[in-house]
């Protein structure tokens, strides 16, 4: 017996077909790439967290996390448009509006640097910054956030800009080496370089910037530092995908409040260790306090890097600074 065709039957196909048309969109992953300023530095951890916990793909996003070793490598290809987002250090927001380019931190991870300014042991005479004058300063990148912490560190110290040199030496391996090497006498990294250095005794601590305490001896006050920036522009006109990403990542920064350095690091990719594990964990649990727990700007802490900014940087001193387009608390707050 042959079935009719009619025109309700076809009516109910196209129905079902539009639904499970609907359903594909709707599971299909929002594409959104972000650069890191080098995503094994544990002050970036949350963002290979994030990935390792799942907490992206549970938002529907589909993340594509790029590496950089520099922070101002990671800004200017989120200029260029070749990614969506940054993690990399909230003073970028502050310089970059002098510039005339508006972009904002979408969700703080750190209300202090996790950095140290590390001197080499081959130079016993150096005991303060003050004593760096004529020598050669390690850091990331010329126009990174290590740029700008050892340039005030330096001017705070009464040594002026052309005393002293700062050399790109990126972090990690490069790090280690142009130290040992001698062609940097002290230098800003992050753990694990931090941990890896004291270790083989290679170098001791001069400033160090892993603890909001210690922060506010050094820089005189909060300093926030890595986050998720984003450009304005792109944030109004994607709340719905920004909103996504600030749910991941405020979840990941509550897991690292909530959880052991050693619960932390058994999600994060066996090779961030550096072939030390016991090290990388001793190291986190020391620095995670670093990271707020809400993703919320930490009180007075943009005015800090004004001002740190204000003491070295001929494109921020003098100029006017809206501090409240250089971050938003929109979408962290609405996070559940």
């Amino acid at each position: 017996m042959k079935s009719k065709f009619t025109l309700s039957t076809l009516v109910q196909a196209l129905g079902l077909a539009a639904v499970v048309f609907a359903g594909s969109a709707a599971l299909a992953a929002e594409k959104v790439t972000i650069i890191v300023g080098g995503y094994e530095k544990q002050i970036y951890l949350p963002a290979k967290l994030a990935e390792g916990l799942g907490y992206f793909k549970a938002e529907g996003l589909d993340i594509d996390l790029l590496n950089e070793a520099s922070g101002v490598d990671a800004e200017n290809e989120m200029l260029a448009g070749a990614v969506q987002g940054v993690v990399g250090f909230y003073d970028h927001c502050v310089d970059l509006q002098t510039k005339g380019k508006y972009v904002q931190s979408v969700v703080q991870f750190s209300q202090a640097p996790g950095e140290v300014e590390l001197v080499s042991t081959k130079h016993p005479e150096i005991k303060s910054m003050a004593d760096l004058r004529g020598k050669s300063l390690g850091v990331t990148g010329l126009g990174s956030s290590t740029n700008f912490l050892s340039q005030y560190l330096m001017v705070k110290s009464g040594v002026p800009l052309g005393e002293f040199s700062t050399i790109p030496v990126g972090a990690g391996t490069t790090f280690i080496a142009a130290m040992q090497q001698d062609k940097i006498q002290a230098g800003m990294t992050t753990e694990p370089t931090i941990s890896r250095m004291l270790k083989t005794g290679d170098a001791r601590i001069l400033v160090d910037m892993r603890t909001l305490e210690k922060t506010k001896v050094a820089l005189g006050g909060a300093y926030p530092a890595a986050s998720l920036y984003m450009s304005t522009d792109w944030v109004e006109k994607n709340k719905p995908t920004v909103q996504k990403l600030a749910n991941a990542f405020v979840k990941t920064l509550k897991f690292i409040n909530t959880h052991s350095a050693a619960e932390i690091a058994e999600k994060m990719p066996k090779d961030f260790y550096a072939g030390d594990k016991d090290g990388y964990v001793k190291a986190l649990a020391d620095g995670k306090a670093m990271f707020t727990a809400d993703g919320v700007m930490p009180q007075g802490g943009p005015e800090t890097v004004l001002a740190v900014l204000s003491a070295f940087s001929k494109n921020v001193k003098g100029k006017t600074v809206d501090l409240s387009k250089t971050y938003t608390t929109e979408f962290v707050k609405n996070v559940k």
